[in-house]
């Protein structure tokens, strides 16, 4: 009677470690789908707007300085989508485990408008970064990019 017991308890700690692995798989996949369609839309789209409904209200963009709430997010990209033209945003790589997301990234562009301070160039870019994010409840809450500024204000023609 004990072995049977302890069988059945085994047996529902190990579906129930499963089933928690099986949610996971699923929250990642979704959160891949909806992170891939996000930044094809903003960028590619240049459907800024769509980060309304992306993005969590209190948002952190981990950069320097740090950009909180969706109004400041979606400036710091809107700069992206006016300051150049002929823009492509390529997901290279991308996986999940859960809520957090690790994403590699190639962004290509013309600079024909302002961006950031600095006046159209006319030059291209051509940058690759790595972008990590958290995702909640079908929200993006937390972001932090990684890429060789040096290399892209080198490539504007800002340094030498």
């Amino acid at each position: 009677m004990k072995k049977t017991v302890l069988l059945v308890l085994v047996t529902i700690a190990l579906s129930s470690c499963m089933s928690n692995a099986d949610k996971m798989e699923t929250v990642s996949k979704k959160n891949v789908d909806f992170y891939t369609k996000v930044w094809d839309q903003v960028i590619n789209e240049g459907k800024v707007n769509v980060l309304d409904t992306a993005y969590a209200e209190t948002i952190v963009l981990h950069t320097v300085p740090e950009i909180k709430g969706i109004k400041n997010a979606k400036a710091y990209y809107s700069g992206f989508v006016t300051g150049f033209s002929n823009r492509t945003f390529t997901v290279k790589s991308m996986f999940a485990d859960g809520e957090k997301l690790v994403k590699h990234w190639q962004f290509k562009g013309t600079h024909t408008g302002d961006f950031a301070g600095i006046k159209p160039t006319g030059k291209t870019v051509d940058i690759e970064g790595c972008t990590i994010a958290k995702i909640v409840d079908g929200k993006i809450v937390e972001e932090q990019d990684f890429m060789d500024n040096m290399s892209f204000l080198t490539q504007l023609g800002v340094l030498k």
